[in-house]
């Protein structure tokens, strides 16, 4: 690397310089404290643990995305998490040990190998909440609601909500007895939305019914508005009874969802597989209007807890701090700012402090050529430092 390179940063990985960081910071505090008047606790994970508690149970897509590196303490394998999900479960299942519902929320940097999309970061600031020893609808409408306030109150409009459900696709693969081979080639297919691939290799099944052939040619194509839930029923509700109950739990989360948020779009996509592997239920996504990622997502996990000796109902959703301020017009008041000479008697000291404890922001001039805009600036006038207002 060549002198001139050495401020370069590597492809992915971005800084926020003040005015952003402060937007970013204020979001932050913003949040938080929105998810605090739900309920949710916050707790702070570490930034890198052993990698086999970090990756346990999250599944191979996330583990491609972790960065190792070598403990010089143990000589083990240490991760740099890439998502809050697994330590989250840890904390529940080994230190609050709590058999009560438990919410908890987070907000943190992560660090992923891969960026997320043609425009996406290896550098989220990572903010989610997570309900654990819950398994009914309710507390999936719960972190569904969350997640909605949670963009609003960053300033996001015109929300569309993406929704599926797991046993759909994993409900039509098992009725149609496929072997490992044809059910990773299908799942790879689903994937990737290459619909005349799909046709074709589908025709090739010799010992696959016709019945068995419609299903997996239709269930890509379940996209859409609200209708697709009855065109799935029409089309998959004799499968098996995990899909009817699937559909019928879709169906109630987006009733519930669409009274509380009039204004959310809908779309609903039954093969999406856009999410990490351990999901087990509910997965949902949230789009805004010329921005092709998801700016949120989260889902149902009943059995991450399990690894680590506590398997419990869980549900959640994450989103990115970053994202959200580059998407959302985030304003900032700035406390006003007052210029003050060099404190260097106790009077002044005491001064200053008074004005910051009050909520001013007092800088000290340390040179002939301070240039920054001031709204006020401490004069010694009759005895006394005061408030004088800056001549623009």
């Amino acid at each position: 690397m060549t002198l001139a390179d050495r401020w370069l940063l590597p492809e992915g990985v971005d800084e926020a310089l003040p005015e952003q960081a402060a937007k970013i910071e204020h979001l932050r505090r913003t949040l938080l404290n929105l998810h605090e008047s739900w309920g949710y606790q916050l707790v702070i994970p570490p930034l890198l643990e052993y990698l086999d508690s970090l990756l346990t149970g999250a599944g191979s897509d996330l583990e491609i995305e972790t960065f190792k590196v070598i403990d010089q303490l143990s000589g083990r394998l240490l991760g740099i998490r890439a998502d809050f999900t697994s330590q989250v479960a840890r904390i529940d299942a080994h230190c609050l040990k709590n058999n009560a519902v438990e919410r908890l929320s987070y907000c943190g940097s992560v660090l992923r190998t891969t960026p997320a999309g043609l425009d996406g970061t290896r550098s989220p600031i990572q903010l989610g909440a997570e309900i654990y020893g819950h398994g009914g609808v309710e507390s999936d409408i719960e972190v569904l609601s969350l997640m909605l306030q949670t963009l609003s109150a960053a300033g996001l409009t015109d929300l569309v909500l993406d929704l599926g459900h797991v046993d759909v696709v994993s409900g039509v693969l098992a009725a149609c007895g496929l072997d490992a081979t044809q059910e990773s080639k299908l799942l790879a297919l689903y994937k990737a939305k290459d619909l005349p691939e799909l046709d074709r290799y589908v025709e090739s099944l010799d010992t696959m019914r016709a019945e068995q052939k419609q299903w997996l040619i239709g269930l890509p194509r379940l996209c859409g508005g609200k209708e697709v839930l009855d065109q799935a029923h029409s089309l998959l509700g004799n499968v098996n009874e995990s899909i009817r109950d699937a559909i019928a739990l879709l169906k109630s989360v987006s009733d519930c969802i669409s009274s509380r948020f009039p204004m959310v779009g809908w779309h609903f996509d039954l093969s999406d597989l856009v999410s990490y592997s351990y999901h087990t239920g509910v997965i949902f996504a949230a789009y805004v209007p010329g921005h092709g990622n998801a700016i949120a997502r989260g889902g149902r996990y009943n059995n991450i807890g399990q690894v680590f000796g506590r398997s419990r109902p869980a549900t959640g959703f994450s989103t990115d701090v970053k994202a959200l301020v580059a998407l959302a017009d985030v304003v900032v008041t700035p406390p006003k700012t007052v210029l003050s000479p060099i404190c260097s008697n106790a009077a002044l000291w005491q001064k200053v402090n008074s004005l910051r404890n009050e909520g001013y922001r007092v800088v000290e001039v340390l040179d002939d050529f301070y240039a920054e805009d001031a709204d006020f600036k401490l004069d010694f006038v009759d005895g006394s430092w005061q408030l004088m207002p800056v001549q623009s």
